[in-house]
C-alpha cells in the first residue's frame, strides 16, 4: 500500500472529530468537596513554608474554617431545595446532589469537626522537655526507639501532617456516598483510605503496635480495593458503562442503543452478579461487616485513639451511603439476588459483633466488637428495600458517629504511667474516682446499648422498625437477640465503673482541654437528643431519603 493511501485513510479516520467539548462542572454544588480539598492543599503548603513552632496553631484554625465553611455550604444547599426538588447529577454524570448525599456530607463534616478537636488535643499527656505533647509521634518517620525519635522528642517536634492527612480522608468521604458512577466511587475510596493508613501509623505511645495495625489495614483494604476494582471491570463489561443510572437500566432491560463491541457482553448475568458481589464485598470491609471484619479489632485497638474515633464514625457513614445508592439505585432490579445474602451477612454480623465482644478485656477492642455489631443492625434498615429503610439508615448514621467520637474521647482521658489504660480492669472504681467521667460513658455504653431515652434507642427502633414493614420480622427478632447479649457486656463496663472498689495504684483522669471537653459534650448533646426529642431529625432523615436516579 502506497504512503499516499496510508496518508488518504488516516486523514479520512481523523477528519470527524472536530472539537471536543469542555466539561460542565457545577462548581457551587460539588463546593463542600472543593472548600475541603483545598484546605488540605493548604495544609500541605503551611508544612512546607511555615515555621515549626506555628504550624500546630495554623493547622487547627485552617481545618476547623474549612470544615465549618463546607458544613455550612452544605446546610445552604439544603435549604436551597437540592435534597429534594432540585436534586440531580453533576459534574458530567459522576456525582449525585441529592438528600442522602447532603445528610451524609453533613454528617461527615461534623464528624471531622469534632475529629480535628481530638487530634489537637495536648494537655493529657504531662509535658515533655518543656513542650506539650499529642497522641502522634513526634517524627513518624524515625524508627520507634532510636536516637533520630529521641532526639525529635527533645527537640519538642510534633507530627502536624496529621491535620492535612485528615482533611483529605475527609474529602474523599464527602464524595463516596455521592458518588454516581464507579470510577468515581474507586477514586473517593482511594482517597479516603490512604490517608487513614498513614493516620493509624503514627500513635505517640505503642508506635510498633500502632504500626503493626497500619500495616493489617492497609494489605487488608488493598485486597478490599483489588476485588472493588475487579468487580467494576466486570460491570463494565456487563452494561458497557460505569454510570450507575446506564447499568440500572441493562439490569431492568430498558436499554436502547448497544455499543457494537460491547454487544457480546452485554446482558451476561454472570458478569453482573460476580461483579456486583465484588463492588459489595469492598464496601462491607469498610463497614466492618463478617466476614470482612477481621483488621477491625485490631486497628481499632492499635491505631491512635482520637484516629480511631474519628475513623469508626465516619468511615461507617461514607461507606454505608455508598452502599445504600449501589443497592438502591443501580441493582434495584437485582433485589432478589441481594437480599438474601445480605441477610446472612446482617445476621452473622449482628451476632458475631455481640457475641465476640463479651470475651474482649481492652476497651477499644470491645468498642470496636460493639461497631461490628453496629454494622450488623444497620444493614438491617439497608435490607429493607425501602425509603423508610434509607431515612432510618441515615438517622441511625447520624446517632451512632456521635456517640462514638464521644466514648473514644472519654477513651483518651483515662490514663496510666503508659499512656492511655485501656484494659478493662484498670477501669475498675473509674465512678468513684471521678463521678462525671464515668458518668459520661455510662451514657455512651446505654446509647450504644439502644436503652431507651438515648439516641442508640431511636435509631435500632427506627431500623428494625423498616426492616419489619420490609419483610424482615426474622432479621428483626435476631436484631434483638444481639442488642440483648450486646446490652450485657455495656452494662458490665458500667458495673466495673461503679461498684468495684477502686485499686490505689489504678489509672488517673486527665483534664482535658476546651477542645476535647467540647468533642464529649456535643456527643452526650445528640445522644440525649436524639434520645429525647427525635422526631425532628427523623422527619429529616424522612426528606432526605430519596436518592436522584
Amino acid at each position: 500500500m502506497s504512503a499516499v493511501a496510508v496518508h488518504s485513510l488516516w486523514t479520512t479516520a481523523a477528519e470527524p472529530i472536530t472539537k471536543i467539548d469542555a466539561p460542565k462542572i457545577e462548581y457551587g454544588q460539588l463546593s463542600p468537596t472543593l472548600i475541603v480539598i483545598g484546605a488540605a492543599l493548604v495544609g500541605v503548603l503551611i508544612e512546607a513554608f511555615v515555621p515549626r513552632r506555628s504550624r500546630y496553631y495554623a493547622q487547627v484554625f485552617v481545618s476547623v474554617v474549612a470544615l465549618a465553611a463546607a458544613f455550612a455550604a452544605v446546610v445552604a444547599m439544603a435549604a436551597g431545595g437540592y435534597g429534594t426538588t432540585k436534586a440531580h447529577i453533576a459534574a458530567m454524570g459522576a456525582i449525585a446532589v441529592d438528600g442522602p448525599s447532603l445528610f451524609l456530607q453533613g454528617t461527615i463534616l461534623l464528624a471531622g469537626i469534632l475529629g480535628v478537636f481530638t487530634f489537637a488535643e495536648r494537655r493529657l499527656d504531662p509535658e515533655t522537655h518543656g513542650n506539650r505533647v499529642d497522641s502522634f509521634a513526634a517524627q513518624a518517620a524515625s524508627v520507634p526507639g532510636s536516637d533520630s525519635e529521641k532526639a525529635a522528642v527533645k527537640a519538642g517536634f510534633t507530627t502536624t501532617e496529621v491535620f492535612p492527612l485528615l482533611l483529605f480522608a475527609i474529602g474523599g468521604m464527602l464524595v463516596f456516598p455521592s458518588a454516581n458512577d464507579l470510577l468515581t466511587l474507586f477514586i473517593a475510596l482511594e482517597v479516603f483510605s490512604l490517608p487513614l493508613y498513614l493516620l493509624c501509623a503514627v500513635a505517640r505511645r505503642k508506635r510498633l503496635m500502632s504500626q503493626e495495625a497500619a500495616v493489617k489495614y492497609f494489605l487488608l483494604g488493598a485486597f478490599a480495593s483489588a476485588f472493588t476494582l475487579f468487580g467494576i471491570a466486570l460491570l463494565y463489561g456487563y452494561a458497557g458503562s460505569v454510570s450507575y443510572a446506564r447499568i440500572a437500566q441493562v439490569v431492568d432491560g430498558t436499554v436502547t442503543s448497544v455499543d457494537p463491541a460491547l454487544a457480546g457482553t452485554m446482558g451476561n448475568d454472570a458478569l453482573l452478579l460476580i461483579g456486583a458481589a465484588m463492588v459489595v464485598m469492598g464496601l462491607l470491609f469498610k463497614v466492618g461487616a463478617v466476614p470482612f471484619h477481621m483488621w477491625t479489632p485490631d486497628v481499632y485497638q492499635g491505631a491512635p485513639t482520637p484516629v480511631t474515633g474519628f475513623m469508626a464514625a465516619a468511615t461507617k457513614v461514607a461507606a454505608f451511603g455508598a452502599l445504600l445508592r449501589l443497592l438502591y439505585v443501580v441493582l434495584p432490579g437485582l433485589r432478589w439476588d441481594w437480599r438474601p445474602v445480605m441477610w446472612a451477612v446482617a445476621i452473622v454480623t449482628m451476632l458475631g459483633g455481640a457475641i465476640v465482644a463479651i470475651t474482649q478485656t481492652d476497651i477499644k477492642r470491645l468498642l470496636a466488637y460493639s461497631s461490628i455489631a453496629h454494622a450488623g443492625f444497620i444493614l438491617a434498615g439497608v435490607i429493607a428495600a425501602s425509603p423508610d429503610g434509607v431515612s432510618s439508615v441515615l438517622f441511625y448514621l447520624g446517632a451512632y458517629s456521635f456517640v462514638t467520637i464521644g466514648a473514644f474521647a472519654v477513651v483518651t482521658l483515662v490514663r496510666d504511667a503508659g499512656g492511655e489504660a485501656t484494659h478493662l480492669s484498670k477501669w475498675a472504681g473509674l465512678g468513684r474516682r471521678s463521678p462525671l467521667v464515668a458518668a459520661v460513658f455510662a451514657v455512651f455504653l446505654l446509647a450504644f446499648a439502644g436503652i431507651p431515652l438515648t439516641s442508640g434507642f431511636a435509631g435500632k427502633f427506627a431500623v428494625f422498625k423498616a426492616a419489619a414493614e420490609g419483610g424482615a420480622g426474622a432479621l428483626v427478632v435476631v436484631g434483638v437477640i444481639s442488642s440483648a447479649i450486646a446490652a450485657f457486656f455495656y452494662i458490665r463496663v458500667i458495673v466495673l465503673m461503679f461498684f468495684s472498689e477502686p485499686k490505689p495504684e489504678g489509672p488517673t483522669v486527665a483534664v482535658p482541654s476546651p477542645l476535647t471537653m467540647t468533642a464529649i459534650a456535643f456527643g452526650v448533646a445528640v445522644t440525649l437528643v436524639l434520645g429525647v426529642a427525635p422526631q425532628y431529625f427523623l422527619d429529616l432523615a424522612n426528606q432526605a431519603g430519596v436518592f436522584v436516579r
